[in-house]
């Protein structure tokens, strides 16, 4: 008789194994981390690695991929607020605080390395900002409609541009400090301030 698969036990272990590679390639690069120095972190078999992820780029994108269901989510318990300006601080503030992950700067670093190897990678990344785009988009709308900031604010402009501060924060990572203050107050200044 075939034995059963826990699919809560499998999603537990393929997320010990992804933050044990996430550390390894964040401190010494996709090319200069192994398959078997992932499998000596998590204490398991380079071969029980394979059966989670069929190879090391799938494993490097990992994480980068759970971003876009946690994107998905993080738009849609917005989507039906009475308070557009509150949720696009409260969006802002949930992506910047994943900055202070300890290992965030090493891993958009290596992101970025990776990412004309990998177009699966690309992909991956270019589904989360779209969904963090429209949701944004839709919000800043609807905040310039209903006089919460400046209704001269062109949404998509302002979106990406949002979304560019997200970024920076990445770029100047410390890890354990939250920079979502610093985003808050640069966004609401640059959302309710006048338009020339």
């Amino acid at each position: 008789m075939a034995r059963k698969v826990d699919p809560e036990r499998v999603a537990q272990k393929k997320a010990e194994i992804a933050e044990a590679a996430a550390r390894l390639f964040a401190t010494q690069g996709f090319e200069a981390t192994s398959v078997a120095q992932v499998a000596q972190e998590v204490g398991i078999s380079p071969g029980s690695v394979f059966y989670y992820y069929p190879d090391k780029a799938a494993l490097f994108r990992a994480p980068f991929e759970a971003d876009l269901p946690a994107a998905e989510d993080l738009i849609a318990g917005h989507a039906h607020t009475c308070d557009p300006l509150a949720a696009i601080l409260d969006i802002l503030e949930t992506l910047a605080a994943d900055a202070a992950y300890p290992y965030a700067q090493g891993m958009l670093i290596e992101s970025l390395r990776r990412m004309g190897h990998d177009p699966e990678l690309i992909a991956a990344s270019e589904a989360v900002s779209a969904v963090q785009r429209a949701g944004l988009i839709d919000l800043i709308a609807r905040a310039a409609a209903a006089g919460q900031i400046d209704r001269g604010i062109a949404p998509e402009a302002a979106a990406g541009w949002l979304l560019t501060i997200v970024d920076a924060c990445y770029l100047n990572a410390e890890p354990g400090r939250n920079p979502a203050p610093e985003v808050r107050r640069t966004a609401l200044g640059y959302l309710k301030g006048p338009r020339t």
